[in-house]
């Protein structure tokens, strides 16, 4: 029961320390967000920030890292059909959280997110291995569906950063349909 408790403020301190960071994030530049900010946005003290991160780069990779799992999470309950309909909902989840989280729509429209997308691609690579492991093209189309898949990635990085870049001033629902459009057109064909 004890060890339950303190999980729980644990995840509660982790979720105010994110959620300053995010609040702080709608004021300054990420590079610019000291402890002292978080600490004061989330109402703890130094040492309890201290016991999650060790400094604010530290807490910038564990968001990445929430974020690619969130990201995930979303993914898992997608499995590519030719349904233009899910696909839609697929990309229109994608596009509203990264409305949401504002960690993610800042390294979409900045030239920092090297490592997070790094990170991402790879993920996103690995995960459409297995995804399509079934399905996956004849050896001597391997290599092209490599690329394919490559391209499916950064064209939906391209738009999402266009779309933040502009500060979403076009619908989600128009900007999903762009990104279904390209999908079921682009990827859907290598992966029947």
């Amino acid at each position: 029961m004890m060890n339950e408790i303190q999980d729980e403020r644990y995840h509660i301190v982790e979720e105010a320390i994110y959620d300053a960071f995010f609040l702080l994030l709608k004021e300054k530049d990420f590079d610019k967000i000291t402890v002292s900010d978080v600490i004061k946005r989330a109402g703890i003290v130094r040492s309890t920030f201290y016991n999650h991160y060790e400094n604010i780069p530290a807490l910038i990779v564990a968001i990445e890292d929430k974020t690619i799992h969130d990201i995930f999470s979303l993914m898992e309950s997608f499995h590519p059909q030719n349904d233009g309909d899910m696909c839609k909902s697929y990309f229109l989840s994608i596009c509203e959280y990264t409305m949401t989280n504002l960690f993610l729509a800042n390294l979409l429209k900045s030239p920092r997110g090297g490592t997070f997308f790094e990170k991402t691609i790879t993920m996103f690579h690995h995960y459409v291995s297995k995804v399509t492991q079934d399905n996956t093209p004849s050896s001597q189309n391997k290599e092209q569906f490599s690329y394919m898949v490559a391209c499916t990635i950064g064209s939906t990085i391209g738009v999402l950063h266009k779309w933040t870049a502009e500060n979403f001033q076009v619908p989600a629902e128009v900007v999903a349909d762009i990104l279904t459009q390209a999908f079921i057109s682009g990827m859907l064909p290598f992966m029947s």
